[in-house]
């Protein structure tokens, strides 16, 4: 991996035109996309956000919040060299991406396209109170939704060890609520959904139209919560597909 600090670069590209920044799901890391670095064009630089409390960054003090998680983040892609930014957030992600999104428009540099993956609209989330629950339904329902192998809910240390960053981030996507004075970006806006999901209403996904006075497209992928793992290369294409905007 490339840099430190917030963001790890995954695949380079010396003249990049564009950096494809990824920001993962809770209790997620950068390594969530490394799959994609097989399907990135040789123009397209692959950047994935580094949430403290997991991977290289296990020891630093966990940010339970979605808009300092963005805050962070931004502060460090403005100082990437000149070029357009595509941002794609998945579950937690896509809300940090919304928000990373809103920033860089105040600032002068909106992305040229936002996606959001397997995620309500900002502010809404279903499952809320799961950061607080006991460790059996905790780590039951993470199980049930395929993020979490089962050797590693059994396993004591390593519940230890993951909990604490889990927990955070749960809380973080829990307790965001965008704020009323936010003005809609003018970048198009694309959703994923993974059919079956049991986390996200389907029939609520075309609300994040509201978010852009921009396009709006809505695709639903088989997969499930963690559909961003089926047929990467597929995706990626349509991530960076920007034709039928």
């Amino acid at each position: 991996m490339g840099r430190q600090g917030w963001l790890r670069t995954l695949a380079t590209s010396t003249a990049p035109a564009v950096h494809l920044v990824c920001f993962p799901h809770s209790g997620g890391s950068a390594n969530a996309f490394r799959d994609w670095t097989t399907a990135m064009p040789p123009e397209v630089e692959l950047v994935a956000v580094q949430y403290p409390g997991r991977g290289d960054r296990l020891g630093e003090e966990l940010v339970d919040d979605v808009a300092a998680l963005a805050g962070h983040a931004v502060r460090e892609l403005l100082s990437l060299p000149s070029s357009e930014f595509v941002l794609f957030g998945h579950s937690l992600g896509a809300m940090v991406a919304y928000e990373t999104a809103v920033l860089l428009r105040d600032m002068g540099q909106e992305p040229v396209r936002l996606h959001v993956s397997s995620c309500l609209p900002p502010g809404d989330m279903m499952n809320r109170d799961l950061h607080l629950a006991p460790d059996n339904e905790f780590w039951a329902v993470l199980c049930e939704l395929g993020g979490i192998d089962q050797g590693i809910a059994e396993n004591a240390e390593l519940r230890n060890i993951l909990a604490p960053a889990l927990r955070s981030d749960l809380r973080a996507h829990a307790t965001y609520r965008p704020s009323a004075e936010t003005k809609p970006l003018a970048c198009p806006v694309s959703c994923y959904h993974g059919q079956g999901d049991p986390l996200v209403d389907e029939a609520r996904l075309p609300e994040w139209a509201t978010v852009t006075t921009g396009g709006f497209r809505l695709r639903v992928r088989p997969g499930g919560h963690f559909h961003v793992t089926t047929d990467v290369a597929a995706l990626v294409g349509e991530v960076l597909d920007h034709e039928s905007d």
